[in-house]
């Protein structure tokens, strides 16, 4: 029985903890069906997914992502603790060179492929709105998941270890499992309530 839409998107949260139940490939499968669906400026779709679902391969990711040598920024805590117990990974990247390609093209009227006339990075938008679907997927599929940042000093590591060629940049990864229900919350969001709508929306005019 799969949720009503509201209770999947009230429902999200960042897990960061897992048991060691496997997660059904179908699960994976409706997560990457779901995140091509996303929008994204020109239809250009410019995000890739590496899927990472082989123990070999998770333990692969965080070796070359977050090491646990001490001063390197990755070392162990609490939250890469949780973080590791999850059984997939899927990394999800974006291609600022599709962009620029694709607004080149006639229809879109640029001559160019100047970066500067983007009011954003929007490869990178449309790569979080992807991984947006398949946060609320996981949901839908009675799942966790958690999206968190690549160090930048890890990136060039990362596309080594897995081959990414380097138009590709990570946007940012996904772990995916199934909440460990005895797991503490870690980190300062346990310190943090959810602002209030009369303080993040603004009808006519700003503080109105």
């Amino acid at each position: 029985m799969r949720m009503e839409f509201r209770d999947v998107v009230r429902r999200r949260r960042m897990v960061r903890r897992y048991t060691s139940e496997p997660v059904a490939p179908a699960a994976v499968e409706a997560m990457l069906r779901h995140a091509v669906r996303a929008p994204s400026a020109g239809f250009t779709q410019g995000w890739s997914f590496l899927v990472l679902d082989v123990p070999d391969d998770v333990a692969r990711f965080w070796a070359v992502t977050s090491p646990r040598a001490r001063g390197d920024g990755g070392g162990s805590s609490a939250w890469l603790d949780g973080m590791r117990t999850a059984p997939v990974v899927i990394v999800v990247l974006a291609s600022e060179e599709a962009y620029l390609d694709r607004y080149a093209q006639r229809d879109k009227g640029w001559t160019d492929r100047a970066r500067d006339r983007w009011s954003a990075p929007y490869w990178h938008v449309d790569a979080g709105m992807a991984a947006l679907l398949i946060l609320q997927t996981a949901v839908d599929e009675g799942l966790g998941a958690c999206f968190f940042g690549v160090p930048p000093s890890r990136v060039d590591a990362l596309r080594e270890e897995f081959g990414i060629p380097s138009a590709w940049a990570p946007t940012g990864a996904i772990t995916v499992g199934h909440p460990d229900p005895d797991a503490a919350p870690t980190g300062s969001v346990t310190r943090r309530a959810r602002r209030p709508m009369g303080d993040v929306v603004h009808r006519g005019r700003w503080g109105a």
